[in-house]
């Protein structure tokens, strides 16, 4: 049905820090979270290990589903998020 069609709402994400660290999070604007870890104004974790670069994200419908993904991926080892990255990558 028409439903499928819709953007996403929201978007998990995964972003690799110049430091070789994975952070991770949702939000309703992907290009412009992504803008604001790299000009120091997103996450406290992300300022001081910028430039970040996207790795992963998602599309989910409500903020809900969102937090739940951001906690399943949060509560992954590095090698699951990299699992999952190189997933992705081969889209």
């Amino acid at each position: 049905g028409k439903a499928g069609k819709k953007a996403p709402g929201f978007f998990v994400y995964i972003v690799r820090c110049s430091d070789g660290t994975y952070y991770c999070g949702y939000t309703g604007n992907l290009e412009s979270r992504i803008e604001a870890h790299n000009n120091g104004s997103g996450a406290k974790y992300t300022r001081t290990r910028g430039p970040v670069e996207l790795a992963y994200y998602e599309g989910k419908e409500s903020r809900a589903e969102a937090m739940r993904r951001e906690l399943e991926i949060k509560a992954m080892t590095r090698a699951g998020k990299e699992e999952i990255i190189r997933e992705f990558e081969k889209k």
